[in-house]
């Protein structure tokens, strides 16, 4: 009798090592087979994690590297209500560090208000009273200062002038008040113009489908260098984000700062024209260089577009589904660089004050001119 038990346990621990050997084997595979014989579902064949892509670690890299340097920024401003009651007002955005004194970018209308009370949390949670040092309303920017008990990181600023549309861009900042976010995308255009929440025009604004959502407002718009190109704004609509997101170029912020530094204050120069980028076909149907330019729309009166001669259209065409005046100055190049683009223009003026002198050359009449004019000031229109 026990020969055959032992027998029969034999059996047992045989069926059962051969059954493990085999459901080993299949899960090898990574999948498992369907009745019919086909698998599951799939996965890989080498267990350990994956390798990352160069574009992954790279996105890696830029966040690991400018995390820490980006700020969360709250402000209470006190208003008053119907009943002449006092109540606190809190607002939230994003900013980050640009040197190690404890200077920081951010949006105007994330401090903006009267007598408001500005505090920075760092992102290893240390927070600080912040001191406004400097506001440029008209592009929506502000300098603020906190005084940091150790070193801080702060971020490199790029160059906004030579964006392409097309190239990748990082944004870091607080949506929702979710500190520390990463989110990436493309430059989608350049020299946009949008209205703020006061019906003031931002012009030059850089587009982008890197999600932006409420609380990403003062943070870091970044190249694929970890550079700050911009400052990210605004979105498209209400509530959140739908792929349209707006930053102020970081070379508008280099202006300010060195207003700042400067001790003076400025308003924003002011040309007084109205102009649309012409080029290639379209261009030569109208009579003007295939290369193209800035084609004057029009020219407002007291500016200093006016006062040095600029001319704008004398008439209006149709040519498919534009409606173009015809006639005025077609700007080639502004300061001797070309005008090749929308936001040529804005781009330019960006460098400058009112008061300053800037060189266009101009396609007038089949014949190119230059004419120099002193820029005035403005809030809105160039």
């Amino acid at each position: 009798m026990k020969p055959r038990i032992w027998l029969l346990a034999a059996l047992l621990a045989g069926g059962f090592i051969l059954g493990t050997t085999y459901f080993k084997s299949k899960w090898s595979g990574a999948h498992f087979a369907s009745t019919s014989g086909g698998p599951l579902w799939s996965g890989p064949s080498n267990a350990s994690a994956a390798g990352l892509s160069a574009d992954e670690q790279n996105n890696i890299d830029i966040y690991k590297r400018d995390k820490d340097a980006t700020v969360n920024i709250t402000s209470t401003v006190y208003r008053q209500n119907f009943f002449l009651e006092i109540y606190p007002q809190r607002e939230s955005g994003s900013g980050f560090l640009i040197d190690k004194s404890g200077r920081i970018l951010t949006n105007n209308h994330v401090v903006s208000g009267r007598a408001p009370e500005v505090q920075v949390t760092l992102a290893n949670g240390q927070k600080y009273k912040a001191a406004i040092l400097y506001k440029d309303p008209s592009n929506d920017l502000a300098l603020i200062k906190i005084d940091p008990r150790g070193e801080v990181k702060f971020l490199p600023l790029g160059d906004s002038d030579s964006l392409q549309v097309g190239q990748k861009v990082l944004a870091i900042g607080n949506p929702f008040g979710l500190q520390g976010t990463l989110t990436t995308g493309i430059v989608s255009s350049v020299g946009r113009t949008i209205a703020d929440e006061n019906g003031r025009e931002l012009q030059g604004m850089i587009q982008t489908d890197a999600a932006i959502n409420p609380g990403n407002s003062g943070g870091p718009l970044l190249d694929s260098n970890g550079n700050v190109i911009g400052i990210n704004t605004a979105i498209y609509g209400p509530g959140g984000n739908i792929g349209i997101g707006f930053a102020m170029p970081i070379n508008r912020a280099k202006t300010m700062i060195e207003a700042y530094q400067s001790n003076k204050t400025y308003g924003r120069p002011r040309l007084g024209v109205d102009v649309m980028f012409v080029y290639g076909d379209l261009a030569v149907e109208l009579g003007l260089p295939e290369e193209g330019g800035l084609l004057v729309q029009g020219v407002a009166e007291g500016t200093a577009a006016e006062a040095a001669g600029i001319r704008g259209p004398r008439r209006l065409v149709v040519l498919g589904n534009y409606q173009i005046g015809i006639g005025g100055d077609l700007i080639m190049a502004i300061d001797g660089i070309k005008a090749d683009r929308l936001d040529a223009l804005s781009r330019a003026l960006s460098r400058k004050r009112p008061g300053d002198k800037v060189e266009l050359s101009l396609f007038r009449n089949g014949k190119k001119v230059n004419v120099t004019v002193t820029l005035g000031e403005g809030s809105q229109n160039l």
